[in-house]
């Protein structure tokens, strides 16, 4: 089953979970800015991760998803990630009350995809970061591999 990667990452954090992703998946990956539409030509299982940003996906990934025609991944299984700050103490209740309200990316991004014709393979997730530049919150590589395998799992 051909499959493919595609991230965005400001920190490093997303691109080390969609390496661990790739490695458990055995897959390649690729950052959206250097995606050429051929590498999407007979993909089976397509994820894509973005760093939350303001609520949803990064520019990068809300341009790539946005250019993707309606139906155009009819017959592909799909999954989508995130990396988020951990809501903990530290973390203003505000801004903890506005991430209730407003969400996370995956989610979104998610959901463009079953809009393009994707079915969803799994739910979407979100993989902790400390405050907003990281690094990842202890345990969240190996999370990544337990998403992953539930991925394989469904196929």
């Amino acid at each position: 089953m051909k499959t493919l990667i595609i991230y965005d990452s400001f920190y490093g954090n997303t691109q080390k979970i969609a390496e661990t992703l790739a490695e458990a998946l055995a897959c390649e990956t690729v950052k959206v800015q250097n995606m050429a539409a051929e590498q999407l030509h007979e993909v089976e299982l397509l994820v894509l991760g973005s760093p939350t940003r303001a609520f949803r996906p990064s520019p990068g990934i809300a341009q790539y998803l946005s250019r993707i025609p309606t139906g155009a991944l009819t017959g592909v299984r799909a999954a989508a990630f995130d990396t988020r700050s951990l809501m903990d103490d530290t973390i203003p209740g505000f801004l903890r009350l506005m991430m209730k309200w407003f969400g996370w990316a995956a989610p979104k991004i998610a959901k463009q995809l079953a809009r393009a014709g994707a079915t969803l393979a799994l739910a979407p997730d979100g993989f902790c970061v400390r405050g907003s530049e990281g690094p990842l919150v202890d345990g969240e590589l190996e999370r990544a591999v337990e998403w992953a395998r539930g991925i394989l799992s469904t196929s």
